[in-house]
């Protein structure tokens, strides 16, 4: 099974533009979407400590309760999307997100604000498999890796723009325009589902559309296949450089370096940018499983490389511990790119094409099993043990993509032995 690429001659900035057609509009989607998002968490800390009136403690636990209820409510998901097609349940769980948004200015205290959390939780379950889905399901297998690409780099746009709505909200020093900010979200998710709406059907909206019955996939589900709930798993885990990037080092400059606490601006920056531009290039070398396999290895020689940087701004001073804290965080950004290309990947070639929903709600499911502890695991070592911390994550990251080797292997055999489109000659394979 193989992901090709077409060529793109374009230039480097025109690189940066989709292709015309469902291309663009599902990148420009995805912008809309995170310029939503993102104008409401730059300002979330305020609006749940100053407007809602609860404590850091409190805030914290409510978004751990949110956690919950998404991981909770992903496998369910997953089925509920194959029976009712991925853009049906796309578009109802924008909607279902407005209103949620809509209710934030009139929640007061812990108790409302935990029941608002818990839908965003479960809402949050049904948007990302079944958005996964429908991009499975509607993109032709040679385009599906460059278009994800683009995706990505429009949603870093639009998060980089929510930001700066976010931030001019902020910069009024208004409690009132924080308290209706959730409105400005409500709006944009609202025009995301009515794009969403405007979407071609893709083969699973067909059918539910004409009121066909759903034919039940014969074969063994997702829960029966091990080698893709441990390869989602391990890329689970691959995907802790978030952790390394927007929690551990930031961190560890300020509490273990003498690096000036505005570094951290020029980080984040840097990081924005590079996932902007970079996408459509980095994910260029992946057309087949194996050279997922091979971004696996680039992933975690660029996480390795960023521990090593890290780990030895300790002991430098100035100048030099600016630099290397600044490499450090180029380099996990690195991580990021490669294994975002490889997961595209492994996501679109290892699941199958009959059960979408469910293969992407095992995921969410897997996947949080192998990120969520890392947050507490990572600042503990870091923070604590020094440099044997640092190595000691290195380490985990090397574990993982050496496990991603034989759980990928596990899932094609798995695939090829019971998928109906792999059976009958309609797979991913271009010949």
């Amino acid at each position: 099974m193989s992901t090709p690429l077409s060529g793109d001659p374009r230039g480097f900035f025109a690189r940066l533009m989709p292709p015309a057609g469902l291309p663009r509009r599902l990148a420009t989607q995805g912008m809309v979407f995170a310029l939503g998002e993102s104008a409401f968490m730059t300002g979330s800390a305020v609006f749940l400590t100053r407007v809602v009136g609860m404590s850091a403690g409190r805030a914290g636990l409510a978004l751990t309760i949110m956690g919950i209820a998404q991981f909770a409510f992903s496998y369910p998901a997953g089925r509920i999307i194959d029976r009712l097609g991925p853009k049906r349940v796309w578009a109802a769980q924008a909607v279902a997100r407005a209103l949620v948004f809509l209710a934030l200015p009139f929640v007061e205290g812990f108790g409302q604000y935990v029941v608002a959390a818990a839908l965003m939780g479960a809402f949050t379950a049904f948007g990302r498999s079944s958005h996964q889905a429908y991009v499975y399901d509607v993109l032709p297998p040679q385009t599906r890796v460059q278009t994800q690409s683009y995706m990505y780099s429009w949603l870093n746009v639009g998060h980089t723009l929510g930001a700066l709505v976010g931030g001019l909200a902020l910069a009024t020093g208004s409690l009132e325009v924080i308290r209706w900010t959730p409105v400005v979200t409500a709006a944009l998710m609202v025009l995301n589902a009515v794009g969403i709406t405007r979407l071609p059907a893709a083969p699973h909206d067909l059918r539910a559309s004409s009121g066909e019955a759903r034919v039940r996939p014969t074969g063994p589900g997702p829960l029966r296949n091990i080698g893709w709930i441990l390869t989602t798993f391990f890329l689970g885990v691959m995907w802790t450089n978030q952790i390394l990037l927007n929690v551990v080092i930031p961190l560890w400059l300020v509490e273990a370096t003498d690096a000036p606490q505005v570094l951290l601006a020029w980080l984040f920056g840097t990081n924005t940018v590079l996932c902007i531009f970079l996408p459509a290039y980095t994910s260029k070398g992946v057309r087949t499983l194996d050279d997922a396999l091979r971004y696996t290895w680039v992933s975690s020689a660029f996480f390795v490389t960023s521990c090593v940087i890290t780990m030895i701004t300790h002991s430098t001073v100035g100048l030099i511990t600016v630099l290397l804290v600044w490499l450090g965080h180029v380099t996990v950004t690195g991580a990021e790119l490669a294994i975002s290309a490889a997961s595209w990947s492994f996501e679109a070639e290892l699941s199958d094409p009959d059960r979408r929903g469910e293969y992407q709600g095992v995921q969410e499911v897997a996947g949080a099993l192998g990120f969520q502890w890392s947050p507490a695991v990572y600042t503990f070592l870091a923070l604590t043990w020094g440099a044997e911390g640092w190595l000691v994550i290195a380490a985990i990251i090397l574990a993982a993509t050496i496990g991603l080797g034989p759980s990928v292997r596990s899932a094609r055999r798995f695939a090829e032995r019971n998928f109906r489109a792999a059976r009958d000659g309609a797979s991913t394979t271009t010949p």
